[in-house]
């Protein structure tokens, strides 16, 4: 696509955006995010129509996959590309307008002051923040405490797509779950590295399209299974 963007003169901050047959919602999570400053980098995770025709018109960086791999390999093939441009920030988040570019400042933060190396939205620290639909409240906090069984470590909300990582992270932590099991695997992966960790309240923006496109509960039962079969074979 087109040249880099101006970045901040103190840090390179680059935002990872993944997407899979996304339209007119995530060239408003482009427009939202490009004033920031940031570098942008969209990978098209095979898409039945690629999306390099519509974002032809704005200044990022657009990678796209031959097949549908899952968010897991799209996050992978943006972390492979980002380690090219030296940044010292990497903000991953959703193509399909839940997350939005205000709650980077916060995310940020605790890497800018070296208190963490990973930093992990949360719906559920701030009560009354994010309206959680009810069926989805209950899948997340199952996921919480079956992410806590296998990780040991125990957070508020583990499946937001929404994460800041120094370079320290992007360096060490490598994602081989193709798909939503990713998350869980970050998990894996921040304990096994010794990462330092902090998670901030966000808000989340649900919407008839998000929730089409986000996780149902078999896709649930799926990452579960995901699960087990990553600690039997790893």
């Amino acid at each position: 696509m087109q040249d880099l963007l101006h970045t901040p003169p103190k840090h390179k901050i680059v935002v990872i955006i993944p997407a899979y047959n996304e339209g007119a919602v995530l060239i408003s999570v482009i427009k939202e995010t490009l004033p920031t400053g940031f570098v942008i980098i969209v990978v098209d995770d095979g898409s039945d129509i690629p999306l390099n025709k519509m974002l032809q018109p704005y200044p990022l960086f657009y990678i796209r996959h031959r097949a549908n791999l899952g968010q897991g390999a799209a996050l992978q093939t943006g972390f492979n590309f980002a380690k090219k441009l030296n940044p010292d920030i990497i903000i991953t988040m959703d193509a399909d307008g839940q997350h939005h570019s205000s709650s980077i400042n916060s995310m940020i933060e605790p890497l800018l002051t070296n208190e963490a190396d990973i930093v992990l939205g949360s719906r559920f620290l701030s009560p009354g923040q994010t309206s959680v639909p009810i069926m989805k409240k209950v899948v997340l906090h199952t996921a919480r405490l079956i992410n806590y069984i296998f990780s040991g470590l125990l957070l508020s909300d583990a499946h937001n797509g929404l994460r800041a990582f120094n370079a320290t992270a992007l360096q060490k932590i490598t994602i081989t779950e193709n798909r939503m099991a990713h998350a869980s695997e970050i998990l894996f992966e921040i304990k096994k590295h010794k990462l330092r960790f902090k998670e901030v309240p966000v808000t989340i923006s649900y919407t008839a399209y998000s929730k089409k496109k986000g996780q149902s509960t078999w896709d649930s039962v799926r990452i579960l299974f995901d699960l087990i079969l990553h600690k039997l074979f790893k």
